[in-house]
C-alpha cells in the first residue's frame, strides 16, 4: 500500500539568540509558545504543526531554502510588512510581496502568503525554467 502523507508535523529553525528570537517570533506572528527549554523553544504553527527553534552560535546563511506560511488576508500581510521593515529595519527580499530574512540573517527565509494565494504554487511549478529550479518570467503573476 502506498504511503499517505496527511501534512507537515514541524519546521525547526536556527537562530542566535532564543530569548530575542522568541520575542521576534511572539510579536510579529502572534504566535502561542507551546514549550521551552534551554536553547530552544517551539511555538504552534497551524492546527497540528509547531515551529521548533534552537539556539546555535555558528549560523550558516543559505541563499535559497526557505519556507511560506499562510494567513488570512492581505491586510495581515500588510501589517506583517510594516511591523518588518518599520519596527525592526529588516529588508524585504525582491521582488516577492512578502520575504525576508530572520534578524540573524540564518537560512530562515520566511515567504508569507495569503490563504487564497496558496493555490498558485502548483501553478508555479508549471512556470520553471526547462532544466531549471528557477522559475521563468510568468511566476511573478503568482505572487
Amino acid at each position: 500500500m502506498p504511503v499517505q502523507v496527511y501534512g507537515c508535523n514541524h519546521v525547526a529553525i536556527e537562530v542566535g539568540d532564543v530569548k530575542k528570537a522568541v520575542a521576534f517570533y511572539k510579536d510579529l506572528f502572534n504566535l502561542e509558545q507551546l514549550d521551552e527549554g534551554e536553547g530552544d523553544a517551539f511555538f504552534k504553527l497551524g492546527q497540528h504543526q509547531f515551529l521548533a527553534m534552537f539556539e546555535t552560535k555558528d549560523l550558516q546563511p543559505d541563499r535559497s531554502r526557505h519556507f511560506g506560511i499562510m494567513v488570512r488576508d492581505e491586510a495581515q500581510i500588510a501589517e506583517i510588512r510594516e511591523r518588518l521593515t518599520t519596527k525592526y529595519k529588516i529588508k524585504l527580499i525582491p521582488p516577492f510581496r512578502c520575504d525576508f530574512r530572520d534578524p540573524w540573517g540564518t537560512a530562515s527565509r520566511w515567504s508569507i502568503f495569503t490563504t487564497n494565494r496558496s493555490s498558485g504554487c502548483s501553478r508555479i511549478r508549471k512556470c520553471r525554467k526547462p532544466g531549471s529550479s528557477l522559475p521563468n518570467e510568468r511566476w511573478r503573476e503568482f505572487l
